[in-house]
């Protein structure tokens, strides 16, 4: 009988690689492959040569094939220039979210079939099971390093076809597997940062790029104008610090007006909502919402705590009605549904 061939995504880092270690000993033939998707070195470790070189050592280590695949444009295309957008807009995307939905698992597990591969598998911590007719997917084991906030996007297709090897692990248990291998990255620091903006400078990056925004106007929640901001993409809703000047008093962003280029202050208070709207909604645990709506919990920032809500089908989205008022909804941003450790899917704020 033929093993089932399965193509892991290799980062460079120790998630990963006992990832690919795991499926060896359960049986499957494995291959590694890590995608180079950004060509700058001053760029975060998941996109340098360095990780590169990681990865291929431990794919020599444990004795598989490793395949490196240049995907610059697809993630210029699919992830870059929308990220950029999305700042210019008044808004702050999650890029992690949309690299995994049109990269990690779109572009990776597109070549993965087409190179006759099963399965893809990665290191991201969460669990993939069928049942009842579905794929369904939930919280890891742990919640400090759960990370299906970024993984709700994924269709049936993409999770009938993917395997996660530690995700119902915890770090340090982890980090011991591979140091019992030997595994040479087993004590690497677990990478923080946007893999394309390391010293998290967004604005900067952008600037970079050729694009700027122009000062405007910060004006008070009555509207009135009480100072200037230095352009929009320096700032996300919730933000206090680094306002880039004084009002005698703690001051928060509340909103953001592209059009009108300007930016609401207020109190803390004033950054609390009742309610949202998503748009692009994927539901993974469930076919459709429910006419009146599903009572679940809901996270609206990734590591930001899950919320009471109300999700009720609106137009081609979703509306959310928080139990509790949340703090800081920022457009752009995920919405994740979740029914205890189950996923039931997730769209974008706008």
């Amino acid at each position: 009988m033929l093993k089932e061939k399965v193509l892991v995504a290799m980062s460079g880092g120790v998630d990963s690689s006992v990832a690919a270690a795991i499926l060896l000993e359960q049986g499957y033939e494995v291959e590694g492959a890590i995608m180079r998707l950004w060509t700058d070195e001053s760029a975060g470790s998941c996109c340098s040569s360095s990780a590169v070189d990681d990865a291929r050592a431990v794919a020599e280590r444990l004795g598989i094939k490793f395949h490196v695949f240049e995907c610059e444009d697809c993630f210029e295309q699919n992830v870059i220039q929308p990220f950029v957008n999305e700042y210019l807009n008044g808004r702050t995307p999650n890029p992690c979210v949309i690299c995994n939905r049109t990269v990690k698992f779109g572009e990776f597990l597109n070549r993965a079939i087409d190179m006759g591969f099963d399965y893809v598998a990665t290191g991201h911590y969460g669990t993939v099971e069928n049942a009842e007719g579905r794929w369904q997917l939930r919280r890891s084991a742990t919640d400090a390093k759960d990370q299906t906030y970024v993984l709700y996007s994924l269709t049936q297709h993409q999770l009938s076809h993917l395997l996660l090897p530690v995700g119902s692990m915890d770090k340090p248990t982890v980090r011991k597997y591979a140091e019992k291998l030997e595994i040479p990255v087993f004590d690497k620091p677990d990478s923080q940062e946007i893999c394309f903006i390391p010293d998290k400078d967004y604005a900067g990056f952008i600037e970079r790029r050729g694009f700027s925004c122009p000062i405007g106007d910060f004006v008070d929640t009555n509207g009135e104008i009480i100072g200037k901001h230095k352009g929009i993409i320096h700032y996300t809703i919730g933000q206090r610090k680094h306002l880039g000047m004084s009002f005698g008093k703690q001051m928060f962003v509340c909103k953001i007006d592209a059009e009108q280029n300007r930016i609401m202050l207020g109190d803390n208070a004033d950054t609390f909502g009742s309610s949202l709207i998503a748009k692009d909604i994927n539901l993974i645990a469930i076919e459709n919402l429910p006419e009146n709506g599903i009572k679940c919990m809901v996270k609206i920032r990734y590591n930001g705590p899950a919320e009471e809500a109300l999700v009720i089908p609106d137009g081609d989205g979703a509306r959310v009605e928080f139990t509790k008022p949340a703090r800081a909804i920022t457009s752009g941003q995920a919405v994740v549904f979740y029914d205890g450790d189950l996923v039931l899917g997730g769209g974008t704020i706008v």
